[in-house]
């Protein structure tokens, strides 16, 4: 193909409709990327943005973040103060999630095993999935005894000290598992984390071996948590059941003893295998 005849294929669409090249693939639309990166910036961290700080930390000139931000307001997915000029999120940036977990029919078989389980543990019953080095939480039951409220439902947490996370990661082959322990940025977020290679390779190892996975104050100090993964129809997990309860209220022992059938138990009614 000329130059010339790229110029005018080029002149046909503006360039924010132009598919991106590259490693992203001929079907990657830049400017659909460029606005979940806007959106993506909001967090705890920053709960409002001024149109300086968005650029920055999307990455983007000014001109763009401007031309974002402003379609995303007329959208009504950030909302932009009059005095402050600065950008926040709407609560109608929920819509994706609500529509998520209406239509997931992970959440929709586990629902009353969740429920069943929460009631017959009075502790907090979580439902979590995978996705790359993390795991997201997408069903959550508190019990009186709440932990720690910044765990809602749409937390991530790394995979690696999670028990979630080692439950999932103990039922695929260890290569991919591996693979999944060394894209995470490893690191102990308390004394008590596993957190080199060859450790979690052996914790991996036992998940597999007894079918559930434990961890003891391992991403937050006072936390206990066992899991067990929840099985697609191939036998690969899909997500995994926990039971979190308090570390002054249980041993170690005594929550593989109280939990460990129950969510096993749970976790294979919930399977598709």
């Amino acid at each position: 193909m000329s130059m010339s005849e790229t110029s005018g294929r080029s002149s046909a669409r503006p360039d924010s409709a132009q598919p991106a090249r590259g490693k992203n693939g001929a079907l990657m639309v830049n400017s659909v990327e460029k606005a979940f990166r806007v959106l993506s910036a909001f967090g705890r961290q920053h709960q409002t943005l001024n149109l300086s700080q968005v650029a920055s930390e999307t990455g983007m000139d000014l001109s763009a973040a401007q031309r974002f931000t402003h379609t995303l307001t007329r959208l009504g997915y950030l909302h932009k103060d009059a005095e402050t000029k600065r950008f926040e999120l709407t609560a109608k940036t929920l819509d994706l999630g609500y529509h998520f977990i209406r239509s997931s029919r992970l959440v929709d078989r586990a629902m009353p095993y969740l429920m069943h389980l929460s009631k017959e543990t009075e502790e907090t019953v979580n439902l979590t999935m995978r996705e790359g080095p993390e795991i997201i939480f997408v069903s959550r039951f508190l019990s009186r005894h709440v932990l720690n409220t910044d765990v809602i439902i749409g937390t991530r947490m790394p995979a690696y000290c999670t028990a979630p996370g080692i439950a999932m990661l103990s039922r695929l082959p260890e290569d991919e598992a591996m693979a999944v322990i060394d894209a995470s940025d490893l690191k102990a977020h308390t004394p008590s984390t596993t957190w080199q290679r060859e450790a979690l390779r052996e914790k991996i190892r036992q998940a597999a071996a007894q079918g559930y996975a434990t961890a003891f104050e391992e991403f937050y100090l006072g936390d206990a948590s066992i899991a067990a993964p929840i099985l697609d129809h191939r036998g690969r997990p899909e997500g995994a059941v926990n039971v979190a309860a308090s570390c002054s209220r249980y041993t170690r022992e005594e929550v593989v003893t109280r939990f460990s059938a129950l969510i096993i138990a749970a976790a294979h009614a919930i399977s598709r295998v």
